[in-house]
């Protein structure tokens, strides 16, 4: 009852060769729905610009992780400035847990 979504700020076309790729690698569907922000407005909308990449002419967004109820209420979110760093899937199916 949970779909994974991921918002990126390459274009469509990008996209679609980032999931070719890993299909082909893994001979598997891609299973998650990665979702085109190419002029960046929900990057924008949720305050989720790099500044660092932003000052080199890089649209990229800091890493964050939601999770949104059937109602479309923001009930956890993640952000590191740290690409890197990035919460586990133990954590994140807790805080799925918590929905009602």
């Amino acid at each position: 009852d949970t779909v994974i979504l991921a918002v990126s700020p390459d274009p469509p076309e990008k996209i679609g060769q980032i999931v070719a790729k890993v299909r082909d690698k893994t001979t598997k569907e891609f299973a998650i729905t990665l979702l085109s922000d190419a002029d960046h407005r929900v990057i924008d909308r949720y305050g989720l610009l790099n500044e660092t990449a932003a000052k080199q002419g890089r649209s990229l967004p800091h890493p964050t992780t939601y999770v949104i109820d059937k109602a479309g209420t923001v009930r956890w979110k993640f952000t590191e400035k740290d690409f890197k760093v990035r919460p586990d899937n133990a954590t994140i199916l807790q805080e799925l847990n918590k929905l009602p």
